[in-house]
């Protein structure tokens, strides 16, 4: 009886610590693509350093972005990579994103980690 006991406590426990670990894995913040640096874009999931580059060039060359949506005018951007990132970009107010997000390579679903 002890045993089953000592067992269904330590369950709990390992239950407890895993919820606990997965709520602060939960990435909050955006990027404003108008005004964000590299290295503020690079935090966008599978945005690194050529991408970013391209999304500023392209900011200079053809304006502020007016919705997030025009983001697939960007090469290498489409509309899966648009629906990927939509979460956490938007076009105004401040960049509030501190750690690189990092989805799933497989399906993209699940929720979303900081690393």
């Amino acid at each position: 009886m002890i045993q089953r006991t000592a067992v269904v406590f330590v369950a709990l426990i390992l239950a407890v610590a895993a919820l606990a670990m997965a709520a602060d894995d939960a990435v909050t913040g955006v990027v404003n693509i108008n005004t964000a640096g590299s290295e503020q874009l690079q935090l966008l999931p599978r945005v690194g350093p050529a991408l970013a580059n391209r999304i500023i060039e392209f900011r200079e060359s053809n304006g502020l972005f007016k919705t997030v949506d025009e983001l697939v005018a960007v090469k290498g951007i489409g509309e899966t990579s648009l629906a990927k990132l939509e979460p956490f970009i938007t076009t105004s107010g401040a960049t509030t994103l501190e750690s690189k997000v990092r989805l799933p390579r497989s399906s993209g679903s699940g929720s979303p980690t900081a690393s």
